[in-house]
């Protein structure tokens, strides 16, 4: 027996009698409790099942409770989140989410999702592979080093998907591509509870921070048993790949950077001040040697010159710490924000706005971007903890203490003495070309490549073009030593 009191006009509940084996139903009216006679003839077949409740009644009863929850779980699941048109209700362990040739491993504490590709493996290859591998198969040579590819911010494995197999095949060894940490399906960990160390670290490393990608990176070439791979990153995972070779120059052949987001250094402008300094110099050289008759007052002004010269580089050398130590103090409180359940909040609401049409924005055509391609692209957004982990690995960007420690990244890069090839696409809306032309003038001896009708991903929306500029870097690069090598081993 259950009851329900209707405070305003609405749809009339049917309380339920049993007398008989029959169902008898009575209809309840507004305020007024109904006594349940005896009839004889009900109306079992009229009887509803489910009865749908208005949010104004009050229930009484438990059959009247169990009504409500029903009704409740109805307007729940009307009401199910959606970020990027991915829903927020039934989120997975990204292990779950694992395509057929996904791999993990366990890497300090994080669970790093990875996919390797061999040339044995192009046996089983779509019609769609087999068509962009077009150009390792018109060719013979094989480089006979591994690869591993660094996807850039907001991107994951999936975007190497296309060029895997044909590098695979190009290079005649494996190729890797892993997620990095926030991204993808690699597991999502909390970086203040699960600070990964090391046995040799002095201090905690933060899973979402650039060193500890780098150190996967190396963890990568070892586990590949490689001596010497090439190395290919873009975009963000560019600066990746550059600090993995400053760590590990020996063990890394050549570097390939795609869209590189690096900013390039201003060495011309530079240059140019250090000229006009130098040039200032020598004319306050000149008039003190022309002045020989004044030099009494001149001594008496240069060492007047020099005092306030000194006591205002101590004051520029104050003001320097005031904000180097606010924009510490501004950076902390920053990634305490983006931490919080409102940096959280903002992430979502970032991603749910911009995410689907910041994968257009990257191709130089839109309309080419299909659906398989932003399903690829928001799949890790169905990852537990994916927004957390997100909002903490861009925290970690903005604080990044492990540059403070090190030389600027734009001050290496004349450092760099092995192969680099820079490709980019001329329509790059992300990264403009003109960086990438910045960038490769900063490195010694590196080569350039500027793709034509192409936006910001070169290695999805320019396969074969892309595969045959690498095909191309590789073979000016060490075809000669490949053959070198062979003919001397004939001999032997």
């Amino acid at each position: 027996m259950s009851g329900i009191v209707f405070h305003q006009h609405q749809l009339v509940f049917l309380s339920h009698h049993y007398k008989d084996g029959k169902c008898c139903s009575v209809p309840r009216i507004k305020g007024q409790r109904v006594n349940f006679p005896n009839w004889q003839h009900g109306y079992a077949a009229s009887c509803p099942k489910f009865v749908k409740l208005s949010p104004h009644a009050t229930v009484s009863g438990s059959g009247g409770a169990q009504y409500s929850e029903q009704w409740l779980d109805a307007r729940t699941k009307q009401k199910r989140e959606k970020i990027a048109g991915i829903d927020q209700d039934e989120l997975l362990d990204p292990s779950l989410l694992a395509d057929p040739d996904s791999c993990f491993c366990e890497f300090r504490g994080v669970q790093i999702h990875h996919k390797v590709y061999d040339a044995e493996s192009q046996a089983n290859n779509s019609s769609q592979s087999h068509t962009l591998s077009q150009v390792s198969r018109n060719n013979s040579w094989k480089l006979g080093l591994p690869m591993i590819l660094l996807h850039g911010f907001g991107a994951s494995v999936y975007s190497w998907s296309r060029a895997m197999k044909p590098l695979a095949e190009l290079t005649g060894s494996k190729v890797l591509a892993f997620d990095r940490p926030a991204f993808g399906l690699t597991s999502r960990v909390d970086a203040s509870t699960h600070l990964s160390t090391g046995t040799n670290d002095a201090k905690p490393l933060n899973p979402y921070s650039l060193s500890f990608s780098v150190l996967a990176t190396l963890y990568f070439i070892d586990f590949l048993a490689a001596e010497k791979i090439v190395l290919v990153g873009h975009s963000a995972g560019s600066l990746v790949a550059i600090d993995s070779y400053f760590e590990a120059p020996e063990c890394i052949a050549a570097l390939i950077l795609i869209a590189p987001a690096i900013l390039a250094p201003r060495a011309v402008q530079k240059l140019a001040g250090q000229d006009k300094v130098g040039r200032e110099n020598q004319t306050e050289g000149d008039i003190s040697n022309s002045n020989m008759l004044a030099k009494p007052f001149i001594k008496i002004f240069e060492i007047l010159f020099k005092f306030i010269t000194g006591i205002t580089q101590a004051i520029v050398q104050m003001a320097k710490g005031m904000t180097d130590m606010l924009n510490s103090i501004y950076k902390k409180a920053l990634s305490a924000i983006l931490c919080s359940a409102f940096g959280v909040m903002l992430i979502r609401m970032i991603i749910d706005k911009f995410g689907r049409a910041a994968v257009r924005i990257a191709w130089h055509d839109p309309n080419q971007v299909t659906e398989d391609v932003l399903n690829g692209y928001t799949k890790p957004l169905r990852a537990k903890g994916w927004d957390k982990a997100l909002a903490e690995f861009t925290a970690a960007t903005i604080t990044n203490a492990e540059s403070e420690s090190k030389p600027s990244m734009s001050k290496r890069l004349n450092e760099i003495s092995c192969p680099v090839l820079i490709i980019t696409g001329d329509n790059d809306k992300i990264v403009p070309s003109w960086n990438a032309k910045g960038l490769s003038q900063a490195i010694p001896g590196s080569c350039l490549e500027v793709i034509k009708n192409c936006g910001h991903l070169p290695h999805e929306e320019k396969v074969e073009e892309f595969v045959s500029i690498v095909y191309k870097f590789l073979h000016g690069a060490f075809g000669d030593q490949k053959e070198l090598s062979l003919q001397a081993g004939a001999v032997v």
